[in-house]
Parts: C-alpha cells; sequence; structure tokens
C-alpha cells in the first residue's frame, strides 16, 4: 500500500467506499424486502391469479397459497441479490473509473509542483529564478505553490548576495595587491639593493603571488556558479590539446590522446576546468615516476567526457567529496601557508561544470592517485 501513488490510493478510497456503500443498500434492501413478501404477501382465488398451468387450485387451498408465496419470495430474493449484485459491479467499476479520473485532475497541481521542483533540482540554483505561478482558487494547493515560490525568491536573493558579495570583495582586494606588488617591484630592482632585502621582496612578493590567484580563483568561481547563457561550439579536444602542450616536461608523463567532443559552453571556462584537472593531477603526482592521463572524447549514453588519472597518495573515498569543496584539500582541514595553490580547483572544476549542465565524478584509483571525470552535454547537431 505505501508503494501506490496518492492518485491510486483516492481511487482506491473512493471505489471502496462507493462498494461499501452500494453493499449497505443492497443488504437494507434485501431485509425490507424479505419482511415485505412474508408477511403481505396475498394471492387472490381467481385463475387470473393463479401459476401457469394450473386452472383452478387444489382441495387444500391453504397450503397451495403458502407454497406459491415461498415460491414468489425466493425467486424474487435470488433475483434481487443476482440482478442488484450485477448492477452494483458495474456502478462500483464506473465510480472507480471516475474516481481516477477525478484523483488525476485534482492532483494535477501538483505534478506542476512537482515538475517545477524537479527542474530546479536538477540545475541546482541556476534555476532559482524559475517561479511556479499557479493559477487557481486559493486552496491547499495554491498556497503550498505559493510558499514555495517565496522559497525561491528568497533563495534567490540570497545566492546573488553571495555571488556579489563574493566578487565585490574580490575586486575590492585586487587594487591593494596590485598595488602591493609594483611597490615592492620597484623596491627590489635597483642595483645597490642588498642580498637581504632582494629575499625579502621575493618572499613578499610570492606571497603577494598567491594572495592574487587566490583573488582570481574566488572571482572565477563566483563566475563558474552562474549560468551560461552564451554558448558557442566548443571542441574539448582542442582545449585538451591546448592545455597539455603548455605543461613544463619534468615531473609527469601526460599522454594525451584526446577524441572528438563537441559541446556548447563558454570556451574560456572549458579552458580553465581542463586547466584545473590538469594541472590538480601534476601537483598532487608522485615526486618521482609517477604518470598523468588526459583522455577526452564521446561517451556511450551520448554525453561528452573529460578524464583525468593520476598516480599519488591513496585517496580514501569518503574524503572525495570534502575535495570539491572550497579551501580544501586531502589532509589538512584548511590551505596551508606555504602550500602552492589556493585550494579551489576542483571546486572551480564543479562549479563550471554544472554551470554547463554537467556533472563531475571522481574515482580513487587502485594504488593511490585519482580519476575525475567531466561529463557534459554534447552538442546539438547543426540543422
Amino acid at each position: 500500500m505505501n508503494r501506490l501513488t496518492i492518485r491510486a490510493r483516492l481511487t482506491l478510497v473512493y471505489g471502496g467506499l462507493f462498494l461499501l456503500a452500494g453493499l449497505l443498500l443492497l443488504g437494507v434492501t434485501y431485509v425490507l424486502l424479505y419482511q415485505r413478501l412474508s408477511g403481505n404477501a396475498i394471492i387472490t382465488g381467481t385463475v387470473g391469479g393463479l401459476p401457469p398451468g394450473v386452472s383452478a387450485p387444489p382441495p387444500d387451498g391453504q397450503l397451495f397459497v403458502r407454497q406459491i408465496r415461498d415460491d414468489i419470495t425466493t425467486d424474487t430474493r435470488q433475483t434481487l441479490i443476482v440482478q442488484g449484485g450485477v448492477a452494483l459491479a458495474v456502478i462500483a467499476a464506473a465510480a472507480t473509473a471516475f474516481g481516477w479520473l477525478i484523483a488525476g485532475r485534482l492532483l494535477q497541481p501538483l505534478h506542476q509542483v512537482t515538475a517545477t521542483a524537479r527542474r530546479i533540482a536538477n540545475a541546482p540554483d541556476r534555476g532559482l529564478h524559475e517561479r511556479i505561478a499557479l493559477p487557481g482558487p486559493h486552496d491547499e494547493v495554491k498556497e503550498l505553490a505559493d510558499t514555495f515560490d517565496l522559497m525561491l525568491a528568497r533563495l534567490d536573493h540570497a545566492f546573488d548576495g553571495q555571488r556579489r558579495f563574493i566578487a565585490n570583495a574580490s575586486h575590492e582586494l585586487r587594487t591593494p595587491l596590485t598595488l602591493n606588488r609594483t611597490l615592492l617591484e620597484v623596491a627590489v630592482d635597483p642595483d645597490d639593493a642588498s642580498p637581504e632585502l632582494r629575499q625579502l621582496g621575493r618572499t613578499l612578493l610570492a606571497v603577494n603571488a598567491r594572495h592574487e590567484r587566490l583573488i582570481d580563483g574566488l572571482l572565477l568561481l563566483a563566475k563558474s556558479e552562474r549560468e551560461v547563457t552564451d554558448r558557442s561550439f566548443v571542441d574539448l579536444a582542442d582545449i585538451v590539446e591546448h592545455v597539455t602542450a603548455q605543461l613544463p616536461p619534468g615531473k609527469a608523463a601526460v599522454d594525451s590522446a584526446p577524441r572528438e567532443a563537441p559541446t556548447t559552453g563558454n570556451a574560456v571556462l572549458l579552458e580553465r576546468l581542463v586547466h584545473n584537472l590538469v594541472e590538480n593531477g601534476v601537483r598532487h603526482n608522485l615526486p618521482d615516476g609517477g604518470w598523468v592521463h588526459v583522455s577526452c572524447g564521446t561517451r556511450p549514453d551520448g554525453t561528452v567526457g573529460v578524464t583525468v588519472s593520476n598516480t599519488g597518495p591513496v585517496v580514501p573515498r569518503y574524503e572525495i567529496p570534502r575535495l570539491f569543496e572550497p579551501f580544501r584539500r586531502l589532509g589538512p582541514e584548511r590551505v596551508a601557508a606555504g602550500v602552492p595553490g589556493a585550494g579551489l580547483g576542483l571546486s572551480i572544476v564543479g562549479a563550471v561544470a554544472r554551470a554547463h549542465g554537467g556533472r563531475v565524478l571522481a574515482e580513487p584509483r587502485e594504488g593511490g592517485g585519482l580519476v575525475v571525470t567531466v561529463i557534459l552535454p554534447t552538442a546539438p547537431p547543426v540543422s
């Protein structure tokens, strides 16, 4: 019973109640008719009142009348039970069918609410601008839809405010960092600068550069969490070739054999997605004897994907979801000051993938390392 839909449950309730009421009515009618026939059966003594084939009553008239009365009572009760039961079954079936139609009509607004919620769930915060706007009388279902619209409006406002805050704060922080970099470069540039001053300048420039990368990552994360509306044709194979060609040789051998993977989206964001995947694979690789494998192409289900796998430390499966959170990495809870990177690489990958209607899958490799796959919708055929 718990596996049935609400529509099926309502239909069963309607049909069951109607059948129960019909059985009760048929039983009451049967009792009343039985009492009527048993107490007031009158058989006239005329020829017209006799049964067929009987021209005159037998000598024992009282016995004859009682027999006819019993036959009529039995035949009437059987007719009532049989024909009444058939009629009740037909009407109950019709009432159940009408109950199914009426339940579907009454539950139609709930289907609209469910469809809207499913669209928003499949496109996380990118669909928060959508509203149900359910028409009709102000009943319980409309009240539910209006409450859902109000919740969506507040969530949409909150997410927009969060993105604006990140973007504005990042822009405000970039100005003093740029000024600091300029002043440091000027301070360590003169030939008469002491070695201690040059070393201090280089250290401060490295710290300043790390902060700039952090701010750039925050800006990109805020931008990539918005839905991509201006889309163009992009072949992920071209991006993979471009990104892997820029890798410095030495630490890892990159095996790149990209196949055509057509999709649509923002080419700059998709390039950053592939760059972050490859950079993450190289950075967290084994210091000696490691490898990074990059591949892309069309998947059997019709989507396109980019896969980056590498050797490296053993990654527990339960730690993988946390790697896609901002400022998280394997091991330390937060990014340490001396660790390269801002801890936003995989967060940006996930945000860019969601903004393009895709998703990210990550699996630990046996023996160490990670296999990360980004799945995106394929480009529609050109008409």
